[in-house]
């Protein structure tokens, strides 16, 4: 089978290409991404040299590019997207370039190139907020509420993806995951920031009062999930990934993090909230659970200590990161130097 990953080069894609090659060794597989900020080759050192793997640098929203690239692919697992809520608040335009009008120009390849299955990799937060002190999740059913330019449009693009299904008969899958966590995420997001602060001594900053709530999904289990979809999963269904059993609220993450690196609670700084920020998110995984037999392997506390170790054991690949545009970013959001 010959597989194209977009965006293949970030956090997630990248694990997934690890995986798969691991898993399906006979496999031929493509990577198509940009390389913009959070797209780093260095995730990707251990398969390069693997003759079952080809790198094409190249924007989704190049017709030509994605056109010549997808020629004789059977399936297409769709990771290329902006996904920091944080900078599509600063600017929604490349969000909405990206995330809507790069993923229909890879819908009508797929049409073009008849392709055998298209798999759209989405989040939760399509389907807005949920209460604290709810028992509710997401579920498959649960109505769109998009509430960030991010997933406004990510909510966008899960709609394309159906229409192409519905109206051309495109064969599709789509995932909404939770908060993933892992190795190789770039140092903006909420965990590793956490951990690379930390580890050099700086101040850890929290939103408001700390006290939202988020499912987190280790990334190696959300890569499983994906493998399951594509082997069995239905045409034309969505399954939602959650990762936890138990809910925890960010600011208990964050002093799980110091106490796995021997720092005092001072290290943390409360700052000023984001706007629109959700208060929770919950994922009901059970639909994948019943018809595919997926569950997280692992708990909470011990994924995130090994991500932590990761992180203690790659300093120099997370410093390299941690630098230029990334800095400046980082200032503009937090106000902290």
């Amino acid at each position: 089978m010959k597989l194209l990953v977009t965006g293949g080069a970030g956090f997630i894609g990248s694990n997934f290409i690890i995986y798969w090659l691991k898993n399906h060794p006979k496999d031929l597989v493509i990577n198509l991404d940009k390389l913009t900020y959070a797209g780093n080759l260095e995730n990707l050192k251990d398969v390069e040299e693997n003759p079952n793997y080809r790198f094409v640098q190249g924007d989704i929203c190049d017709s030509s590019i994605v056109d010549s690239t997808m020629a004789g692919v059977d399936v297409i697992v769709h990771f290329a997207a902006e996904s920091h809520v944080d900078r599509s608040i600063l600017e929604p335009s490349e969000f909405i370039r990206t995330n809507v009008l790069g993923t229909n120009i890879l819908l009508r390849s797929a049409l073009k190139n008849k392709i055998k299955r298209f798999h759209h990799i989405s989040t939760d937060e399509v389907f807005g907020k949920l209460e604290l002190g709810e028992k509710n999740k997401f579920n498959e059913r649960t109505n769109y509420n998009p509430r960030s330019p991010y997933s406004a449009s990510k909510a966008a693009s899960d709609h394309l993806v159906r229409a192409y299904h519905f109206t051309y008969g495109l064969p599709i899958t789509i995932s909404n995951c939770s908060n993933n966590f892992g190795p190789y995420q770039f140092p903006e997001k909420f965990i590793p920031l956490a951990i690379t602060n930390l580890l050099e001594d700086k101040k850890v900053p929290v939103y408001g009062d700390g006290l939202y709530v988020r499912d987190w999904l280790y990334v190696e289990d959300h890569c499983r999930a994906i493998d399951l979809i594509l082997q069995n999963g239905k045409i034309g269904e969505t399954y939602c990934i959650g990762g936890l059993t138990k809910e925890i609220n960010n600011i208990e993450v964050i002093k799980k993090i110091v106490g796995l690196l021997g720092k005092t609670e001072g290290a943390i700084e409360y700052v000023k909230d984001r706007p629109g920020h959700d208060r929770r998110y919950a994922v009901d995984w059970t639909k994948i659970k019943n018809e595919l037999g997926w569950e997280p392997q692992g708990d909470f506390d011990q994924l995130l200590a090994k991500t932590v170790d990761w992180y203690k054991q790659h300093q120099d690949w997370w410093k390299s990161v941690k630098n230029g545009e990334y800095k400046n970013y980082y200032q503009t959001q937090y106000g902290i130097k």
